[in-house]
């Protein structure tokens, strides 16, 4: 997600590389899966391509942007390489109400399990029945996205797992990131892995095609990333110092942009958006 603090609403790209999601589909039989249609062809983001976060608002991209990610209420940003951003693994708290009641995580005394930073429900992808119905409406946002001509999906929250006060499992999480894969392939969307680091190294294994990290060289985690993708990875820093870092290491090899906090739109007070 992004940084504590960012506000959130809730093509085709010419360089973009053709690759075949078939690779993935041996992973998943034994994950069950979300959609009977064989994996199609997907479109990858152009590697170290200008970027633009638009997650907080839709607006006209920069000159000499080729990528843009915005929320899956938007439209697609014509002529470019569209990312639509899902938050897949946490209920926004103004669609919290309209998940069933048992597929919100709860405690040991029956408490829903909150992301404090964002007042956001996490979804109980506990089990293989409960990641399978949670998958369900989540693929109808991915057919949406679909639909409306983007290229790839965003899946936030993938780390949620790390804030289920030990109620889930890295294994819950990849295994629900691989029903998404399977059926965003499907659709013939790529998918990124957000932030995550720690589970980049299962990229293959669970069918994810780039990265889209969040603050990688303020907490020195480009490197990584940018091993487990081939350097496909979309770079979103929050401070200057940051995006120094990432410069200093990645400049020409990794897409990098400078936002801020509340991944404003232009003309708003705090908005930012810088590449050097």
């Amino acid at each position: 997600m992004p940084a504590k603090g960012v506000s959130r609403v809730g093509g085709l790209g010419t360089a973009a590389v053709l690759v075949t999601a078939a690779a993935t589909a041996a992973v998943l039989t034994s994950c069950g899966t979300s959609t009977s249609s064989a994996p199609g062809r997907v479109q990858l983001p152009p590697l170290h391509a200008d970027f633009d976060y638009q997650i907080g608002g839709a607006y006209p991209p920069p000159a000499g942007v080729r990528i843009v990610s915005r929320d899956r209420t938007a439209s697609p940003a014509p002529g470019l390489y569209n990312i639509c951003y899902v938050n897949a693994f946490q209920a926004q708290p103004d669609e919290r109400a309209s998940w069933p009641a048992d597929l919100l995580l709860r405690d040991a005394h029956g408490k829903v399990v909150v992301d404090e930073d964002w007042g956001e429900a996490l979804l109980d992808i506990g089990t293989a029945a409960k990641r399978e119905r949670v998958a369900a409406r989540v693929d109808r946002w991915i057919d949406d996205c679909a639909a409306k001509g983007f290229d790839a999906i965003e899946p936030d929250n993938y780390d949620s797992y790390t804030r289920s006060q030990h109620l889930l499992t890295a294994n819950d999480a990849t295994a629900f990131i691989t029903l998404l894969s399977r059926h965003a392939h499907a659709r013939q969307l790529a998918i990124a892995q957000k932030n995550t680091v720690e589970l980049a190294g299962l990229r293959k294994q669970t069918g994810l095609d780039f990265a889209v990290a969040e603050e990688c060289a303020e907490y020195d985690e480009c490197g990584e990333y940018a091993t487990a993708f081939d350097d496909r990875v979309i770079v979103i820093e929050y401070s200057d110092s940051g995006l120094r870092k990432a410069r200093s290491g990645f400049a020409g090899r990794l897409s990098i942009v400078r936002r801020d906090l509340d991944v404003s739109t232009p003309g708003s007070a705090g908005y930012v958006r810088k590449v050097r």
